[in-house]
């Protein structure tokens, strides 16, 4: 399974490790995700989401039909 959020598309990202001698070697950026389960009300069933942290700020604000509406809007989330 990809490390991408499903709400919001967001995924690793490509860097530096900078050395104190400023050698670089490439390193990955991953994103902070988490495995979360929702429950849909007008659907009564519950949706499993691999989400990250930031969009679970966003569902708390604004609410998982909302932001899973913006998702598939974007073309993040198929389901």
């Amino acid at each position: 399974m990809p490390r991408i959020c499903q709400l919001t598309g967001k995924k690793a990202m490509v860097g530096n490790n900078v050395s104190f001698s400023k050698r670089r070697t490439k390193r990955r950026f991953l994103p902070n995700l988490i495995k979360k389960n929702f429950y849909l009300p007008h659907e009564d069933k519950w949706v499993a989401l691999t989400i990250s942290t930031k969009a679970l700020r966003t569902v708390n604000k604004i609410g998982i039909e909302k932001a899973l509406k913006r998702a598939k809007e974007k073309g993040f989330f198929a389901g």
